[in-house]
């Protein structure tokens, strides 16, 4: 997003003002381009956000941190998982307070290729605010994953803790009746955020300014229930996140009386072309949300990358987006018993969209539900935290060319060794692998996928509950983790000095 533009204009500058004198390679006056080519370099700090879990007192929450071996990270690093101060504080409190002892990380990262975990009950758990630093910050990640076992949201919440940001989509919330959804906002920074809430349902924005100038103090998190920012009753509604001033981290979360509940994470930025990769294949109901910002109308192909190849769900052929209006489709049991994923594609000219599913498992009283955003491709590594044994799923995509991906299972959090496999994802399908697992695993694992060649790959993962006679499952999506970053290169050029 726009961050990581200007994050890495604020690399280079750095880099330049720490040597001194330097000066980026370009062309010379022969008119043949001589600039090296950017280095790829470990990130050296990353921030990560998680939501309050839950107001349940029935809540049991557990946080798994996991950072990759990544080579050329720094041999030393350090990094904490705590609690962020109540929006009732002002931000002042324990962290202002020099006679009053430091609260304990919540969770501390180990040394690269080792998860750890930390957990928390009832419905006082906070928010938190991490950040790693040297050989823990590429690609760190951690899972917040709730169980609750009874009452409204009832079930299993997962959400793949963010990074702070400027912008953010959620469709596929909703002020229906038997939903509550509120979306959560965390600052990690030390000066206020201030930031913009807007809702658009069926016929457009709804009006509202109890969603405006919305200011969030500095190490706070706040939550707010979206029919207090509108009395309109919608079943799908898109949200949509803009910061004025510093960042945040935020995440939905979806609560139903009748089919529990699940984190609504952003989807991917606008785009004319979509994945939502990953459908549970023994989905008994999938609604497809959409929404485009601009002034543009968009039509698209809807089509499902299935074990054997693209297809076209019959009588869902196409789905008209109209401008700055939400869109639901009921795609029913579209991945009838096999693995899926969507692709949307547009029929003629390309309009930039958001979307996002929601998925139902089970019938009767034993319904869960969770969602499954537009996805960014894996990239060069994409990791996932607190997978179990016999409760995990893994689902690869590859709706364009064929791929090669790698996947790694870390040791357990309590013990165990770490295991990898190699997948070949033929074009145009989605496949739910027998993933990697340690052997004589104790505890959770992380996964770690790697595109080894070919096409961009999609992935996400799917966590089961403990409980059989429930259908209790949340689904998380593997984007890039940003371990990486490039840097310019950079040559010394004493002449500057004589200019």
């Amino acid at each position: 997003m726009k961050r990581t533009t200007l994050s890495l204009i604020a690399c280079a500058t750095a880099l330049a003002a720490v040597t001194g004198f330097a000066a980026v390679s370009a062309p010379d006056g022969s008119g043949t381009d001589t600039a090296a080519p950017a280095a790829r370099l470990p990130v050296e700090r990353t921030s990560l956000l998680c939501p309050a879990p839950s107001t349940s007192d029935l809540a049991e929450t557990a946080y798994t941190s996991f950072t990759p071996v990544t080579k050329g990270a720094d041999e030393k690093g350090d990094g904490e998982l705590a609690t962020a101060e109540t929006a009732e504080d002002g931000g002042k409190g324990a962290k202002d307070d020099k006679d009053e002892k430091k609260e304990k990380p919540v969770v501390q990262p180990k040394a690269p290729g080792t998860p750890v975990t930390g957990k928390t009950t009832g419905a006082d758990a906070p928010a938190l605010i991490g950040t790693a630093e040297g050989g823990t910050a590429p690609g760190w990640t951690v899972q917040q994953t709730t169980e609750v076992a009874a009452g409204t949201g009832r079930g299993l919440q997962g959400v793949n803790c963010t990074a702070p940001d400027t912008e953010f989509w959620f469709p596929g919330a909703s002020t229906a009746t038997g939903r509550t959804d509120y979306v959560h906002l965390t600052n990690p920074d030390d000066s206020a955020a201030v930031v913009d809430i807007e809702l658009y349902g069926k016929d457009g924005a709804l009006k509202s300014t109890v969603g405006e100038g919305v200011t969030v103090p500095p190490h706070t998190s706040e939550s707010l229930l979206l029919s207090t920012l509108s009395e309109v009753k919608e079943t799908d509604l898109t949200v949509h996140v803009g910061v004025r001033s510093g960042r945040v981290g935020a995440a939905v979360q979806a609560l139903d009386d009748k089919t529990g509940g699940d984190w609504l994470t952003a989807a991917a930025d606008p785009a004319s072309e979509l994945v939502l990769p990953g459908i549970p294949k023994d989905a008994t109901a999938v609604r497809l949300v959409l929404f485009t910002p601009g002034g543009t109308d968009a039509d698209l192909k809807v089509r499902l990358a299935s074990p054997s190849g693209l297809i076209t769900p019959a009588g869902h052929e196409t789905v008209h987006v109209k401008a700055g209006m939400t869109t639901g489709v009921d795609l029913g049991e579209v991945t009838r018993g096999e693995a899926g994923s969507l692709v949307l594609t547009p029929t003629d000219r390309a309009v930039p969209v958001v979307a996002a599913v929601r998925v139902v498992r089970g019938k009767g009283d034993e319904q869960e539900s969770a969602f499954v955003p537009a996805s960014d491709p894996v990239g060069a590594r994409a990791t996932v935290a607190d997978n179990r044994a016999k409760s995990t799923t893994l689902a690869l995509s590859a709706p364009g060319e064929a791929a090669q991906v790698k996947v790694t299972a870390s040791a357990g959090t309590e013990g165990g060794t770490p295991a990898t496999k190699t997948y070949t994802i033929k074009a145009g399908t989605t496949q739910n692998v027998d993933a990697p697992v340690p052997a004589g695993l104790k505890g959770s694992y992380a996964l770690t996928v790697e595109t080894v060649s070919g096409g961009p790959v999609h992935a996400s993962r799917t966590l089961t509950g403990s409980d059989d006679d429930v259908a209790a499952f949340t689904v998380q999506t593997l984007p890039d983790d940003r371990g990486m970053v490039s840097v310019p290169n950079a040559d010394e050029d004493l002449s500057v000095l004589q200019k």
